[in-house]
């Protein structure tokens, strides 16, 4: 569950920072990808240790 709220929450963060850069579309697109697997993989940690040690 949580990485599934690490890549969508990554995605928007991504476009949003992009577009208050005045970035071009493949700009948002581009921030909105990386953004949303840094996310992710911290949701993947948070998840397997939640599982470890709940």
């Amino acid at each position: 569950m949580f990485i599934i709220a690490g890549f969508l929450s990554g995605a928007l963060w991504g476009g949003y920072l992009a577009r208050r850069r005045k970035g071009a579309p493949l700009d948002v697109a581009q921030y909105a990808a990386a953004f949303s697997i840094a996310f992710g993989i911290l949701g993947l940690f948070a998840t397997v240790l939640l599982d470890k040690f709940a």
